[in-house]
């Protein structure tokens, strides 16, 4: 195996220094609480026929259209990072050569592995490490890793769209630099002050804790365990089939409701991931904008459907509070508790990942008996647990064709590892639950 380092020079519009708009700063300070830089990418085959200087072209188009690919990080002396864009400057591409009985699939997870763990520089390095992978003279495999502050898996899309089109309009959305130029604004003020507001009054109505006790605190304390169930994925087909409703507060409901199940606890107060780009300016935009609403559902007593009908409303209300300056929420959810005299647990979180499988397959909805025939197929998997910090409970729907694939990080401090089994299988249980009604 032999490396080769390809110098890549750019240019672009837009440059300067600015605060962190504030998806940045929601992941600055998540990337400083879990010691990591919260690295996305990929290792991929390349179309047949690829030549070098068509992925050079490619990563030149990406550095020179996008800000956020050519933004590092300052630290000033004041204490603040700000953001710096820079008109121009040259990334590195490497092209690995893979030995004549080398597997150059294996070889291109290996380098995104190396990629994906290895320390990143936030002030000297720009946020994307890019390969190629060669073998026998045709190159085989791309391999892209990107620091989260240049995007989201929103975002993503929009950058492969791109590239795949070499769209060469102009930018119309809204990129960082102009974002934290608006949020210091008038009318940023004004729109930060409603939102800490509604927080505000949110976090002083719920109950404190989220979660009971956990009766099987581990070493090392952070566990995963996912769970793929075909059967949910029929169910929920089902269920928007009979009421009409979107997958996304479908998936919602079947987990503030398996978690009631399954804590004792309503209401259900989580956290919901919003992507933000239903706002002015940034429905193409590429840098990173996720952040998360506060969603509060008792479901006590309620049928599938309505708790269906009160998730969808709450998580509305949400998805329109998550736009904020995270460090003035932080201040202002820390003087809340004081205030209460009790630390306020806002450590749960849900998150629907699909990007590519949002929309649901046509066709007439799945029967009862296709829907009971697939619970046979779910699996469970374990994950490796790590000492790393993370939060106490965070749920993720991931983006996998024909299923509802679930992963389920936690604290078992907080969480125990059966008490995170419990709350994936609850969550199917309750779908399959909820799509069998009307026979019922």
């Amino acid at each position: 195996m032999t490396w080769e380092r390809v110098a890549v020079p750019f240019e672009g519009y837009g440059s300067g220094v600015e605060e962190l708009a504030w998806g940045q700063s929601e992941l600055w300070r998540a990337m400083q609480r879990q010691q990591t830089f919260m690295p996305i990418g990929y290792a991929e085959p390349l179309p047949p026929g690829t030549t070098l200087d068509t992925v050079v072209d490619g990563l030149r188009y990406w550095m020179g259209r996008y800000q956020t690919m050519r933004t590092r990080l300052r630290h000033d002396p004041d204490g603040r990072t700000r953001q710096v864009v820079h008109a121009s400057g040259e990334v590195t591409l490497e092209v690995v050569d893979a030995d004549d009985d080398t597997d150059p699939a294996k070889l291109a997870e290996e380098v995104r592995l190396r990629y994906w763990e290895s320390d990143y520089d936030f002030v000297d390095e720009w946020p994307v490490r890019m390969a190629v992978i060669r073998h026998r003279g045709t190159l085989t495999h791309q391999v892209v890793v990107l620091c989260h502050l240049v995007t989201d898996g929103f975002g993503g899309l929009i950058m492969l769209r791109d590239l795949a089109s070499r769209n060469t309009d102009p930018v119309t959305a809204t990129e960082p630099l102009e974002q934290a130029r608006w949020q210091r604004s008038p009318a940023g003020r004004r729109h930060l002050s409603t939102v800490l507001r509604h927080w505000e009054d949110v976090v002083r109505s719920v109950p404190a804790r989220r979660f009971p006790d956990s009766d099987d605190p581990r070493t090392p304390r952070h566990w995963q365990v996912g769970l793929d169930s075909p059967a949910s994925h029929l169910a929920v087909r089902a269920i928007a089939a009979r009421t009409n409703v979107d997958a996304s507060p479908i998936l919602l409901t079947i987990f503030v409701m398996a978690t009631a199940r399954v804590t004792g606890a309503n209401p259900v107060v989580t956290r919901v991931v919003a992507s933000n780009r239903f706002r002015r300016g940034l429905g193409d935009a590429v840098s990173p904008l996720t952040q998360t609403g506060l969603c509060v559902i008792d479901v006590a007593g309620l049928t599938f459907d309505q708790a269906l009908a009160r998730t969808a409303r709450r998580a509305f209300v949400a998805y329109k509070h998550a736009y904020y300056d995270s460090a003035a929420l932080d201040e202002v959810v820390e003087r809340v508790c004081r205030e209460r005299g009790e630390h306020v647990d806002l450590s749960c979180f849900f998150n629907d990942r699909r990007l590519v499988t949002r929309d649901l397959p046509d066709g007439p909805p799945p029967t009862p008996d296709q829907i009971r025939a697939a619970l046979g197929r779910s699996t469970l998997r374990w994950g490796d647990p790590i000492d790393k910090p993370s939060e106490r409970l965070f749920v993720n729907i991931n983006d996998v064709p024909d299923t509802v694939d679930i992963t389920i990080f936690a604290d078992t401090h907080y969480v125990s590892p059966a008490g995170m089994e419990a709350i994936a299988r609850e969550m199917e249980a309750v779908a399959v639950e909820a799509a069998l009604e009307a026979e019922q």
